[in-house]
């Protein structure tokens, strides 16, 4: 729709039409590069398999993940869970500094700029437009400052997440 609003590019591209006028020889300038993309990275398993393991060891994680709660009354569910919460919370304690994300308290007004980070802030709720957003502070998030998780030992299969146990 250039044609409209530019006269000259209206008569150039007239001419090249119907022939009275040739193609430019002036190089055109190549277009710009495109933006590099961003990578992804491969993950290791090795660190996951590690911390799953140490979930387990203290905490029954997986242990609990796996059993059909179904089975069993609300209270015995939450003796189960209290374990769980402090056997994975002294693991995360161990061998993790965690930060928010956010200072403020859960519940302040907070204005999202445009540019905002992405991977620290997910907006929910209605989301429309563009930035800026207004809304509320429904969790503060959280961030890994130190990860602190043991080395393993080359003939350590880390995919042994607990080994099997044999009472004798």
């Amino acid at each position: 729709m250039r044609i409209l609003p530019d006269p000259g590019f209206a008569q150039t591209a007239a001419g090249l039409l119907d022939g009275t006028q040739s193609t430019p020889t002036q190089p055109v300038a190549p277009p710009p590069p495109p933006a590099a993309a961003r990578l992804l990275q491969e993950s290791l398993p090795d660190s996951a398999l590690i911390l799953l393991s140490l979930l387990q060891k203290e905490g029954r994680f997986v242990d609990f993940i796996q059993e059909d709660i179904r089975l069993y009354s609300d209270e015995e569910v939450g003796r189960g869970a209290r374990v769980v919460h402090q056997g994975c919370r002294r693991i995360i304690a161990e061998y993790f500094t965690l930060a928010p994300v956010r200072a403020e308290p859960e519940g302040s007004r907070i204005t999202l700029e445009p540019g905002f980070d992405a991977s620290a802030i997910r907006p929910t709720g209605n989301l429309v437009g563009n930035p800026p957003f207004t809304g509320t502070l429904a969790h503060r998030g959280w961030r890994v400052i130190e990860i602190r998780l043991p080395k393993i030992v080359s003939s350590h299969d880390p995919h042994i997440i607990a080994a099997a146990e044999i009472e004798l």
